[in-house]
């Protein structure tokens, strides 16, 4: 039982910073036309970048998920050694399926999300007017 209200934790962190993820672009938009924050200033002193803040945080939201993505193969891999090093016993061979199956849960998990996140990005992107007809390219 414990457990179980460990992961609703996770999960409701993770859903926390994907909403605030989520959100930020819409509050970039408010501040277009004026620099509130004085980023502009910012970033015309130190020459760091010249993207859109939506195109940026779709790239660090990329980043991001590809590296889970390369931890639940690594996790699947795992599973895989475990079950074929455990010499038919069966309580490895039992810990090596939770891998496996912890793993393909973790890919379908992040694949959600990235659909979710580029779903998200675009539609706030074009009912702020902030993207044109393309919209945001996670890929």
């Amino acid at each position: 039982m414990l457990k179980l209200i460990e992961y609703k934790k996770y999960i409701l962190i993770g859903l926390a910073m994907l909403l605030s993820l989520a959100i930020m672009p819409a509050a970039q938009v408010s501040a277009v036309d004026e620099d509130v924050f004085g980023m502009q200033k910012f970033q015309d002193q130190t020459d760091l970048g010249k993207k859109d803040f939506t195109t940026t945080i779709a790239e660090i939201i990329n980043v991001a998920l590809s590296l889970l993505g390369i931890v639940a193969v690594v996790i699947i891999l795992i599973g895989g050694f475990k079950w074929m090093t455990s010499g038919g016993d069966e309580t490895k061979v039992g810990d090596a399926r939770k891998f496996i199956f912890a793993g393909v849960i973790g890919l379908a998990i992040i694949i959600s999300s990235w659909a979710l996140a580029t779903f998200v990005l675009n539609k706030l992107g074009s009912a702020s007017g902030v993207l044109g007809e393309g919209g945001i390219e996670l890929t």
